[in-house]
């Protein structure tokens, strides 16, 4: 345990070096613990993720870059390469990474490098890959293929794959960006109930933050944090979870609903408004 301990405060330390715009610390999936979680160049530049095995057995992990957009109720599509736009084709060729195949020991980090050099004639922008880490099923054993060629038939094996995937933005030029909260409230989703809020976004990049709903008193009634509105889309729908005590507190009076930037890019309000929720 005290091994495990020290080993995730080389990585939230690693990560902080690595990348000062970053929004989560670390993020884990399966046996894999990845930090940062998302990562921003400005005009270019290098940055390192840091990969660790938080498993008991050694795992090999396949790297590679993805195109995704996001859509208005803040799900992400997949992009295939024939249907990617000029920015989006300019991303994937702009960043490079290495290595982009891991073994890890258990317990054991590795840092995996990022670059990107955007071309002079790219115009000003935001430009975003998405970086995937993904397990590779180790082979079968000799004990087990033995087994397999003793029956004389065909065995299917079914194999989880766990991956993680985090966004790499890069920004060329002197870019900015606003929002504004508008239309909550409440929604049920079958015996979940949930506070629907829109985020408009405005400007020529990505908002990223939290949103916190504050009662009469100043309290905190709810804190959901990562939430992204990317260039893609004007606005999206954001869902925030409720409890019942939540639920009263917030349809009690007027509510305060802020979004900030993440505490750790400096916490500065992006948009707030007050309101009474329905």
């Amino acid at each position: 345990m005290l091994q495990l301990q020290l080993l995730r405060r080389l990585i939230l330390t690693t990560a902080a070096l690595a990348a000062p715009m970053l929004s989560a610390p670390a993020q884990a999936q399966g046996d894999l613990l990845v930090a940062p979680t998302r990562v921003v160049l400005n005009n270019g530049g290098n940055a390192e993720l840091v990969l660790s095995n938080i498993g008991s057995t050694e795992a090999t992990y396949r790297i590679g870059v993805e195109l995704r957009r996001m859509t208005e109720n803040g799900d992400f599509l997949d992009v295939p390469d024939a249907e990617a736009n000029a920015a989006e084709k300019a991303a994937a060729e702009m960043v490079r990474y290495a290595p982009r195949r891991i073994t890890l020991l258990p317990g054991q980090p590795q840092a995996v490098r990022l670059s990107a050099r955007p071309a002079p004639e790219l115009p000003d922008g935001e430009y975003r890959v998405h970086m995937s880490f993904r397990a590779i099923p180790p082979a079968l054993s000799p004990e087990e293929a033995q087994k397999q060629a003793a029956a004389g038939g065909l065995s299917i094996r079914l194999t989880p794959i766990y991956g993680i995937t985090i966004p790499v933005f890069v920004r060329k030029g002197q870019l900015a960006a606003g929002a504004t909260l508008a239309n909550p409230h409440l929604v049920k989703s079958g015996k979940e109930i949930l506070l629907d809020i829109t985020v408009n976004r405005s400007g020529s990049r990505s908002v990223y933050g939290e949103l916190i709903g504050k009662g009469v008193r100043g309290e905190t009634l709810f804190n959901l944090r990562g939430v992204a509105v990317y260039p893609e889309v004007a606005h999206r729908s954001v869902r925030v979870p409720l409890n019942a005590e939540q639920q009263a507190k917030l349809t009690a009076g007027p509510v305060r609903i802020e979004y900030r930037e993440m505490p750790e890019n400096g916490g500065q309000l992006i948009a707030e408004m007050t309101t009474a929720i329905r």
